[in-house]
């Protein structure tokens, strides 16, 4: 899904008059809180949907994939999300009736 069909959906969904200029400026402006909010607290947690949070990835050693040299990869961090057991379950496939 893209930001124009996320915002497309939110405008279907509202259940209120609201243009999609108006939705973008609320959409941005909630991922900018989140974002912040992980970056200052390590953790962002939202009921029902899941949990974001820093993780840091260690140094190690890597190939180039073009020329199959060694390279020496830094430290860095990224965010991991962690799924609410409510969303799992409704990812999971339904069960297949047996005959």
């Amino acid at each position: 899904m893209t930001k124009t069909e996320f915002i497309d959906q939110v405008v279907e969904s509202a259940g209120v008059e609201i243009s999609k200029k108006d939705a973008a400026g609320v959409l941005d402006t909630i991922f900018s809180v989140i974002g912040k909010t992980i970056k200052d607290e390590k953790r962002f947690s939202y009921p029902g949907f899941g949990t974001f949070t820093v993780k840091e990835r260690s140094a190690r050693k890597g190939r180039n994939p073009r020329t199959g040299d060694a390279i020496d990869i830094k430290a860095s961090k990224t965010v991991g999300f962690k799924a609410a057991p409510g969303l799992k379950q409704s990812l999971a496939a339904p069960a297949r009736r047996r005959r």
